[in-house]
């Protein structure tokens, strides 16, 4: 029940917030309500039992903790007279909260653009997003990110007085704003899953509870907008690599290489869904950089063993993936594409071009691909020390153990 309760509130907590900044567009305010709604909702649903109507429950509750939040502060007054005025008393008083019809439109997509707000920082963009729109707590949000509960809570507060002080409204953009701040939406998204796949940092190499809200995020985008291919093209990607999350670590943590999990574990079901999903998007026609690269996802997810995946296909697809712009991260797989249908040794040379790039020399990943493409070769020397080098440089303790068992067992006399 408590399990139920939960997820009914993050599926509701956008519709309720969106309802509140319609009626009385102050947003910081009505957030800081809505979370005190849904603490409330979280406290006495799972004993007294979910109400008929939980989402008008929740804006009744909402909008009387928000009149309470401006009463209690007398710097508020002019606010409490202009609320006051545009609220009926009896929207207020006299009824029980879930018998309010439930006639409020779904402001979930305008909400997600406003938390997404170009003028807040990508930080900030996450942390609004997963607060206001994926009804987790400050101290939820903390937790995955691995940062104390008050640099959170500050992250949050600026974000919300930036969205105050921009002056935007609760819309949903138009025109070529709708397509530049669709993606931003988008890479907000695509953030958190990451995120969640694989911390930067910690003791964990996954934070589920980000990958599977980044899921229920994007399923919901996808929702209130079918027509955008790029968007049905991440949901895809993320449905496709969400499947392995079963299979890519060990009992004690520690990642397992894509060419070494036991593809039994994989969800099929999420495959399946994944695969179904793009093979419907790409025949559309808008083919972008999110599409190419679920359709690579598709490809290892539909090979039966590590031996049986398109290589070729493969590197087809980074090849169109890369006329979208340089990108160091798609160039990297790029080179184990090349790798694997031309021989390692092609695949190295397009791994000593990013030895320039500032943005990826540095990266762990640049090494540890190095060491496996060395390994291939049979330089078993340099692998080893391409391993160390990457364990050095990575902040994830679980791919650091990794790494350096890599290393050590190639150093092992045979």
């Amino acid at each position: 029940m408590r399990h139920a309760a939960e997820d009914l509130l993050r599926e509701l907590a956008p519709q309720v917030l969106g309802a509140l900044v319609r009626r009385y567009g102050v947003f910081d305010t009505c957030e800081d309500a809505v979370q005190e709604a849904l603490l409330a909702a979280a406290l006495q649903w799972p004993e007294n039992g979910v109400p008929d109507n939980p989402r008008s429950w929740l804006v009744t509750v909402a909008s009387r903790k928000l009149v309470d939040q401006v009463r209690a502060d007398s710097a508020r007054r002019r606010r409490e007279d202009a609320l006051a005025s545009a609220t009926p008393q009896a929207a207020l008083l006299g009824h029980a909260a879930d018998a309010v019809p439930d006639a409020d439109r779904d402001d979930s997509l305008a909400l997600l653009f406003l938390c997404c707000h170009p003028a807040l920082s990508p930080a900030g963009r996450i942390a609004l997003t997963l607060r206001a729109v994926g009804g987790l707590t400050t101290a939820q949000i903390a937790a995955a990110f691995l940062v104390p509960e008050a640099t959170m809570a500050q992250r949050v507060s600026r974000a919300k007085q930036t969205v105050k002080a921009s002056g935007t409204s609760l819309a949903v953009p138009e025109g070529a704003d709708l397509a530049e701040r669709s993606a931003e939406v988008r890479h907000v998204l695509y953030l958190v899953f990451n995120e969640g796949y694989t911390s930067t940092g910690g003791a964990d190499l996954t934070a589920p509870e980000l990958s599977t809200e980044a899921v229920r995020l994007t399923r919901m985008l996808h929702r209130l907008t079918p027509d955008d291919t790029e968007t049905a093209g991440l949901l895809a990607l993320m449905l496709l690599t969400e499947a392995r999350r079963p299979a890519r670590t060990t009992p004690t943590g520690e990642p397992v290489p894509l060419a070494e999990q036991d593809r039994g574990r994989w969800d099929r079901r999420l495959v399946a869904e994944g695969v179904d999903l793009i093979s419907r998007t790409l025949p559309r026609g808008r083919v972008g950089p999110y599409q190419l690269q679920a359709a690579v996802a598709a490809v290892h997810d539909e090979a039966g063993d590590a031996g049986a995946t398109d290589w070729p296909q493969i590197l087809a697809l980074y090849d169109l993936l890369e006329r979208f712009g340089p990108n160091p991260v798609v160039t990297l797989n790029r080179a184990v594409a090349v790798a694997m249908v031309h021989g390692p040794a092609a695949g190295l040379d397009l791994l000593a071009a990013l030895e320039g790039d500032k943005r990826m020399a540095r990266h762990h990943r640049l090494h540890a691909t190095r060491a496996h493409l060395l390994e291939l070769l049979g330089e078993h020397g340099a692998a080893a020390a391409s391993y160390r080098e990457a364990a050095r440089r990575t902040t994830s303790a679980p791919e650091r153990r990794h790494l350096t068992a890599r290393a050590h067992r190639l150093e092992a006399p045979a």
